[in-house]
């Protein structure tokens, strides 16, 4: 028998078994008084308590006190008042947008005049008026006077004609500046121009000179870069502009006393066209005033009326192109002054063979 209590307890004298490294001695539970087996739960009924700061409590900020974290403001600054935001007013009502006033050459911000017109279903054209129509009659008293004097003397206000004729075509057109079609339809009138001089005035020069004239055009547009359309649009306008340059050598190549009847009446036609008057009427008149003029300079004869009427027809041919789609004041102190004596040429030319 050993005094070695049940449950593996070692009693004195008792040898421990050896310990392996690393193996700490175990604490020998207490034994419940009349008890020989240890308490199972004997660890459990003694917690240990530590007194100690920790790792977890050092690394916790100190709480402060209620006093401690109230708002206090600033010493020696007043507070600030708090801002009244303003509550957000009710919206208005929709004002109705102003309607349009007349049409005016100024044009406006968001439509052009042209297309306010056609809204409003008005026609989209504004005349030149009197200060371009004066210009008109001066320049074709200037031809008049030219013929007169003889074929040099013509050829001065005719060339002065034939390159306002070629800028005023462009601007209409809205192409501006457009320098190589305005420089290249001046300069196919004066070919024509020179190329009649040395041929005796034959007329045969013009449709010569004008086809030469069509490919150059078309080469140039060719060159360009811009888009199929624009190219087309350029073509177009670059060919009209020297046809009607070329055209207006028709002057050059007619009888001198054809000019002369041809010339006064497109001035007449066109100031008698610019007065204050209806369309419809100050048309008939200007007619009237064509055929008065080409009758009392022509000799007092039929034909001079007749060839001062076609003239006058062209003429306001011209006039209304010159008017049309709110045109700014450069074209009509371009075009709205060429273009009735440029268009009248080819006609004086053509009526002054027949009438002899």
């Amino acid at each position: 028998m050993t005094n070695q209590p049940y449950g593996g307890g070692y009693g004195y004298g008792a040898q421990e078994p050896p310990r392996t490294p690393y193996q700490q001695p175990q604490s020998q539970p207490h034994a419940w008084p009349g008890q020989g087996y240890d308490d199972p739960y004997a660890d459990q009924q003694h917690t240990q308590q530590w007194q100690g700061q920790t790792w977890e409590t050092q690394m916790q900020p100190p709480v402060a006190a209620a006093e401690e974290t109230s708002y206090l403001p600033p010493q020696g600054v007043a507070p600030v008042a708090p801002v009244r935001v303003p509550e957000p007013a009710p919206v208005a009502a929709a004002e109705p947008e102003p309607e349009y006033g007349p049409a005016t050459l100024a044009g406006n911000a968001r439509i052009t005049d042209a297309q306010r017109a056609r809204a409003e279903g008005r026609s989209p054209v504004i005349e030149p008026g009197m200060q371009p129509a004066v210009l008109t009659a001066v320049l074709g008293l200037l031809l008049a006077g030219g013929a007169a004097l003889g074929t040099y003397a013509l050829l001065v206000p005719l060339v002065v004609l034939q390159g306002v004729t070629a800028a005023g075509w462009f601007r209409l057109n809205g192409m501006w500046p457009a320098r190589q079609g305005i420089a290249l339809g001046f300069l196919g009138a004066l070919v024509a121009d020179a190329a009649m001089l040395l041929s005796d005035r034959s007329p045969g020069v013009i449709l010569g000179t004008l086809g030469v004239w069509v490919l150059l055009s078309l080469v140039l547009q060719l060159r360009s870069h811009a888009d199929p359309d624009e190219r087309m649009y350029g073509l177009m306008a670059t060919v009209v502009a020297a046809a009607l340059a070329i055209a207006a050598g028709g002057y050059l190549a007619a009888d001198s006393d054809a000019v002369v009847v041809g010339a006064v009446a497109v001035a007449a036609a066109t100031v008698v066209r610019a007065l204050p008057v209806a369309t419809a009427a100050s048309v008939v008149i200007a007619l009237a005033a064509a055929a008065g003029a080409g009758y009392a300079v022509g000799g007092m004869t039929s034909d001079g009326a007749l060839l001062g009427a076609g003239a006058a027809v062209c003429a306001l041919i011209g006039h209304r192109a010159a008017s049309y789609d709110y045109p700014s004041r450069f074209v009509h102190f371009t075009a709205g002054v060429a273009l009735p004596l440029a268009a009248a040429g080819p006609v004086v030319y053509t009526l002054g063979r027949m009438f002899g």
